[in-house]
C-alpha cells in the first residue's frame, strides 16, 4: 500500500463519523508523512524518520492564510462545518509552531464559524511538552491515541522511530485531568513474525488499566476500516468491539464504537 496523503494545507469539509462536517488542517507537507510512529495500519502508508522537521512543514503564515481563505469561501457558499480539525499527513503536534497556530485557528473559528468545534487528532507522543499540552487544552476536542496496554504490543503496532515508554505516555495523558478523548484501534494479525492482538484477554486488561488511570471523558474504539501498509491484518467483529466497549463502560467511562 502506498498510502493516502493530503496534498493541500486545508482539505474538505469531509463527512466524519466522529466529527460531522470536518474541515481538515494539515500542518505537515503533502507527499510526505511526518510522524513519531510508523503504525502497521496507517492510512498514510509507511513512513521514515524525519530529522529536520522545520524544513519540511508548511509555514505558520501559509497555514493561517490558506485556512482563512477557505473559511471565507465556505461562508460565501453558505456551507456549515462542525469541526476544524488538525489532521493530515502524520502527527500535527510535531509542527514547531503548533501552539501559535492553535491560537490563530481558534481566532479564525471565532470569527467565521463560532459554532464549530476545534479538534486535534494526535498520537499522544508530544504530550510531554507543556507548551503543546497547553495548546491542546485550548481546543474543544482533544483526541489522543492509545492502541495498546503493554510496551511490547505498543512497539509492535505503533512502531515508534525512537524508543518511547507507554508508561510515560500514560503519565502525560493524566496531566489533561480528564479533558481528552482516547481513541484506540483494535486489530489482529501478524507482521514480520510478530503476533498482533491488542484485544486478547491479557492485552485488553492492561489497556483497560491504563484507561482507568487516564480517566478520559470518553473513549472511541474502532477496527480497521481501510487498506493497511501491513497486509496480514484482520478486522475485529462487531461483537468483539461491543465487548470491549462494555468493559470500558464498566469503568464508568462512556465508549463509542465505530465499526
Amino acid at each position: 500500500m502506498s498510502g493516502i496523503l493530503w496534498n493541500e494545507i486545508v482539505f474538505g469539509p469531509i463527512k466524519s463519523r466522529r466529527l460531522g462536517s470536518s474541515l481538515g488542517v494539515n500542518l505537515l507537507p503533502g507527499k510526505l508523512k511526518i510522524c513519531t510512529f510508523n503504525c502497521v495500519y496507517c492510512e498514510c502508508g509507511w513512513g521514515k524518520e524525519i530529522i529536520d522537521i522545520a524544513a519540511n512543514v508548511y509555514t505558520h503564515n501559509d497555514i493561517i492564510s490558506t485556512l482563512e481563505t477557505r473559511l471565507k469561501e465556505l461562508v460565501k457558499e453558505q456551507k456549515s462545518i462542525d469541526s476544524i480539525t488538525f489532521a493530515g499527513n502524520g502527527e500535527p503536534t510535531m509542527h514547531p509552531e503548533f501552539s501559535e497556530i492553535v491560537n490563530d485557528v481558534i481566532n479564525l473559528r471565532d470569527q467565521y464559524f463560532p459554532e464549530a468545534k476545534t479538534t486535534c487528532l494526535s498520537n499522544s507522543t508530544i504530550a510531554f511538552n507543556p507548551k503543546v499540552r497547553s495548546a491542546l487544552l485550548k481546543l474543544d476536542n482533544v483526541m489522543m491515541k492509545l492502541d495498546a496496554g503493554s510496551q511490547e504490543m505498543f512497539n509492535t503496532i505503533n512502531r515508534p522511530f525512537q524508543p518511547i515508554s507507554i508508561e510515560e505516555i500514560v503519565a502525560n495523558l493524566t496531566e489533561f485531568k480528564g479533558k481528552l478523548i482516547i481513541q484506540s484501534l483494535f486489530l489482529k494479525g501478524d507482521f514480520n513474525g510478530e503476533i498482533i492482538d491488542n484485544a486478547s484477554p491479557k492485552e485488553l486488561d492492561l489497556w483497560l488499566g491504563k484507561i482507568a488511570v487516564i480517566k478520559p471523558k470518553k473513549v472511541i474504539i474502532y477496527p480497521i476500516d481501510r487498506e493497511t501498509p501491513a497486509s496480514n491484518l484482520q478486522k475485529l467483529s462487531v461483537e468483539e468491539m461491543n465487548y470491549i466497549a462494555s468493559r470500558v463502560e464498566s469503568l464508568g467511562i462512556p465508549c463509542e464504537v465505530y465499526s
